[in-house]
């Protein structure tokens, strides 16, 4: 019963596992502090200049009407404060799941063990993608698009077959290990009461440790999924009176249905 609950734990953190809120990103944005640009296929297809100053295609945008502005400024200002957030937390969350691998794995394996350099590159790789996928260079922070569905899956369907690897590494050491058993010198009953030992162990230092990190991470994935859906509703209307901007839906939370 422990080592099933501990593979739950490799899959999914149980403090994060509640969290259901989906969002997509149907285009790259960059954001700094004078200007957020929408990027398709690396080409700027519309930016706004400070709040106020909409350029779609190359050409100025004017809009006469106060609602218009209004929407714009609340879609600028929205997306200044959340895009930077977010990179920050996308790479927090990926830390988290990379520190719990680690954690469990050479708690129950040891430092020394033959796969252990394999798990690392693993991680090592996803770290990686994620840095490539949310990019901070000075004043300027860059979203690529894809989904971003629950706390612990900020990253799009690619990354996730990196992930499923270093599960597959780590969960199959712990499998040898335990099949390791029947073949020991030691009785399997000592062998076995080693195990459960490593377990507890890991499970006590998780409780501790990890614990309070995911769930201070699912209350920041729960204030970015808000923040979201409200700038959603912005973007759909200022879309609709706007007809410039009718072929560009950056963001996607199912608000507008």
């Amino acid at each position: 019963m422990a080592f099933r609950f501990l593979l739950l734990c490799f899959f999914c953190q149980s403090a994060l596992a509640d969290l259901d809120c989906e969002v997509a990103l149907n285009f790259g944005l960059v954001v700094n502090q004078q200007q957020i640009r929408v990027i398709d296929d690396s080409r700027t297809v519309y930016q706004i200049n400070g709040d106020s100053q909409l350029i779609v295609g190359g050409n100025w945008i004017e809009l006469s009407d106060p609602q218009q502005q209004q929407n714009l400024a609340e879609l600028a200002n929205g997306l200044h404060l959340v895009v930077p957030k977010m990179i920050l937390l996308a790479n927090e969350g990926v830390e988290l799941a990379v520190d719990t691998v680690e954690h469990v794995y050479s708690g129950l394996m040891g430092k020394d063990h033959k796969s252990q350099e394999k798990l690392q590159a693993s991680l090592e790789r996803v770290q990686k993608s994620v840095r490539e996928k949310f990019i901070h260079a000075n004043d300027t922070y860059y979203m690529g698009p894809g989904r971003l569905e629950n706390v612990d899956d900020f990253v799009d369907r690619e990354l996730e077959e990196q992930i499923e690897q270093v599960m597959s590494t780590s969960v199959g050491g712990i499998l040898s290990a335990i099949g390791g058993l029947v073949a020991s010198e030691q009785t399997t009953e000592q062998k076995v009461d080693e195990l459960a030992q490593k377990l507890e162990d890991v499970g006590a230092a998780i409780e501790q440790n990890v614990a309070p990190k995911a769930q201070s991470l699912k209350q920041k994935a729960e204030w970015f999924c808000q923040k979201f859906k409200a700038l959603d509703k912005v973007e759909e209307n200022l879309r609709a009176s706007v007809p410039e901007l009718k072929p560009y839906d950056i963001l996607d939370t199912g608000a507008e249905h």
